[in-house]
């Protein structure tokens, strides 16, 4: 470790030893990148996203009732439910109490299941595949949700409740002439092909599964939004980076700090995901257009070929911009830019320069490519140091 990254850590344990976190000078800390070493990251990026208070004596008090809250989300949305689901018998879905499977109610306990398990089973497939080139969400967390893997509970868990429905999906195969083929649930058991996607025994769990309950949790008190693709990808980063934690205190806990800083991220980003803003001002329509417009004030020429070419921003920038460059970058390097979006108050604009200057430093290949080269070179960033891009970008912040 070199000298100056010793006192780089150091310059950070100062500014969160004050009594009271001076924001402004934390950003500055962070805008250049913030260190692993000693959990720093992760409780910064803790501060960041507005989840810790400033005043440093109240953290305790406040993650206590914070993690109290989560758990009491997990019984209300998880484990009840799941019990409801037990007591009316696992093998008998027919059963006809004061509610039944068919009741059109939208009051309807069955209705509102069956309506959570689209959700679920969305939520699964996504989370099962979140940066397959990294072991990490297939092994096993150190702190599993003991709430949830008590071995005496009898409830339909999450896990279980995927297991059943993706069953009852693949034994009944309607074919193209309409007739129904039920084959037996036996030939159903190997639900995902791939050994790496088992399911851990009971008593474990992967980190991938500690994201989709946290998806799931997000969709059930967020109906207006519920889960939208891509949201997987913004929670992978964040859980990563406190589940990674040194800090083994903060790091057993990284289940509900990840909860609640990805609500507070998705408060100020959610807008990019509600399909009826697209078209208004805080929609990712403009957000689009606003890379290209920073573009033409920067770079008349390669704003003009793009134009001529007719390659719209809406074929690369909607991923850009929604998932925070979250699938262009491997993991480390996305932690590494997502320092510097979070230590800009304006992180979101800081966002549409990142992307400008990603456009600018690739601006010769772009200018003799064709059509088909330069989406192939959009839609697969050829730039992989995250360091010169986000220089480039703070190049176009300062007017260079």
């Amino acid at each position: 470790m070199s000298s100056s990254y010793r006192n780089r850590i150091q310059e950070f344990n100062v500014a969160l030893k004050e009594e009271k976190i001076n924001l402004q000078a934390l950003r500055e800390l962070c805008f250049s990148g913030v260190p692993f070493e000693g959990g720093i990251r992760a409780l910064c990026w803790k501060i960041l996203l507005n989840y810790l208070p400033l005043e440093q004596t109240l953290w305790d008090s406040f993650l206590k009732k914070q993690r109290e809250v989560y758990s009491q989300f997990l019984k209300e949305m998880i484990i009840q439910p799941g019990i409801a689901k037990a007591n009316l018998g696992l093998s008998r879905e027919d059963v006809t109490l004061e509610d039944h499977p068919l009741n059109p109610n939208p009051e309807s306990r069955w209705n509102n299941y069956f309506k959570d398990n689209e959700v679920l089973l969305q939520i699964d497939k996504d989370v099962r595949r979140l940066y397959p080139d990294m072991a990490f969400f297939q092994r096993p967390t150190e702190y599993p949700c003991l709430l949830i893997l008590d071995p005496q509970n009898e409830y339909e868990t999450l896990r279980r409740r995927v297991e059943q429905t993706t069953l009852k999906a693949q034994t009944v195969d309607r074919n193209r002439s309409g007739v129904t083929n039920v084959s037996s649930p036996g030939k159903a058991q190997n639900l995902y092909p791939s050994n790496e996607y088992e399911v851990l025994p009971n008593g474990c769990e992967a980190h991938w599964e500690v994201v989709e309950r946290i998806l799931f949790i997000y969709a059930k008190l967020n109906p207006g939004i519920a889960y939208v693709q891509g949201m997987n990808e913004i929670v992978g980063p964040i859980y990563y980076t406190f589940a990674t934690n040194p800090n083994s205190q903060w790091k057993e806990h990284a289940e509900a700090d990840t909860f609640f800083c990805f609500t507070n991220l998705m408060s100020e980003n959610r807008d990019n995901f509600i399909k009826s803003l697209d078209d208004s001002q805080c929609g990712i329509t403009y957000k689009m257009e606003s890379v290209y417009s920073t573009l033409k004030e920067r770079d008349m020429e390669l704003y003009l070929k793009l134009q001529e070419q007719n390659i719209k921003p809406q074929y690369f920038t909607f991923r850009w911009l929604t998932l925070l460059l979250s699938q262009e970058f491997l993991l480390p390097d996305v932690i590494r830019i997502w320092d510097t979006l979070f230590s800009d108050k304006d992180r979101f604009d800081f966002l549409i320069l990142v992307c400008c200057a990603m456009l600018i430093l690739i601006r010769d290949q772009l200018l003799a490519g064709d059509f088909t080269v330069n989406m192939r070179l959009l839609q697969d960033y050829p730039i992989s140091d995250v360091h010169t891009i986000l220089r480039k970008a703070k190049e176009l912040q300062d007017g260079a």
